[in-house]
């Protein structure tokens, strides 16, 4: 009975051993496989490769270095109104504003315009009736920075601190710089005298 008894307690523990173990749990495995592992490098060399292409695509652009030129003609057409044309060494997309302004009265008209392959044409000004007989003056102003589109901030600087020449003054808006360009002259059918540098206009 004895002999028995021992022998039966080493299969109890046997036993009870391997529901023990049975109970033991072992920490998850990573779901990540090496495949995701290859992919996610993948992807993160292609995001490199195409910021790194994106830098070496966009090329640097030189600042505008020369002094800001204007030259202006006037014309009145056969109605007696003004149209101004003018070239410029500004870059391409720049935006301008031309005043006509008629010194007698102080009345004055406007017109926003872009610089277009080297020059610019604004107009017609004046009343449905014409321009009466008398000293004008045409003057061209280079807008501000924050105004002109990003090609031109890009040349001019975003306050276009890179004008430069007689003709740059600062904004009174306190926004940086601006360039201004004026011209007397004289409207009327017969040439006047005067000791002014002035332009005479004859209707066409």
């Amino acid at each position: 009975m004895t002999r028995a008894l021992y022998a039966t307690v080493p299969l109890v523990l046997a036993v009870m051993l391997a529901g023990c173990g049975g109970e033991e749990t072992s920490p998850p495995e990573s779901t990540e496989t090496a495949a995701d592992r290859t992919t996610a490098a993948e992807v993160s060399s292609a995001s490199e490769s195409r910021e790194t292409a994106s830098t070496e695509e966009a090329p640097e652009v030189p600042p505008f270095d020369e002094p800001v030129m204007f030259e202006l003609s006037s014309r009145l057409g056969s109605d007696r109104r003004l149209t101004v044309e003018g070239e410029t060494n500004l870059p391409q997309a720049t935006r301008l504003q031309v005043i006509v302004e008629r010194e007698l009265s102080g009345v004055r008209w406007r017109e926003r315009v872009s610089v277009a392959e080297g020059g610019f044409v604004a107009g017609p000004f004046g009343p449905g009736s014409g321009l009466p007989d008398g000293g004008y003056r045409v003057t061209v102003d280079v807008q501000e920075g924050s105004v002109q589109p990003r090609s031109v901030r890009e040349r001019l600087g975003e306050e276009n601190e890179h004008l430069s020449g007689p003709l740059v003054q600062q904004s009174r808006h306190g926004l940086g710089q601006v360039a201004r360009y004026s011209q007397r002259f004289l409207v009327g059918s017969e040439t006047r005298r005067t000791h002014d540098q002035v332009e005479v206009i004859r209707v066409e």
